[in-house]
């Protein structure tokens, strides 16, 4: 006769393990939430610095002649 480690332990230790396996499942799931929501924080921090390079690109000559003196200022 084989004996599993399910027929040697009492029910009562078999819990424990039970929880932790939550535990660790929604520790797995929050790790998961975790990279999505710092992957849709770059991905957005990507998307403004995109956009002030694109503006700068365009209006970077304008925006340098504003702060040029012109004679007598």
């Amino acid at each position: 006769m084989v004996r599993t480690k399910e027929s040697i332990m009492p029910q009562q230790f078999q819990q424990p393990q039970a929880q932790s396996n939550e535990a660790h499942d929604e520790e797995a799931q929050a790790a998961v939430q975790s990279q999505d929501q710092t992957q849709n924080q770059s991905d957005a921090l990507d998307a403004i610095l995109d956009d002030i390079e694109s503006t700068l690109e365009t209006n970077a000559e304008e925006y340098v002649n504003s702060f040029v003196q012109k004679g007598g200022e």
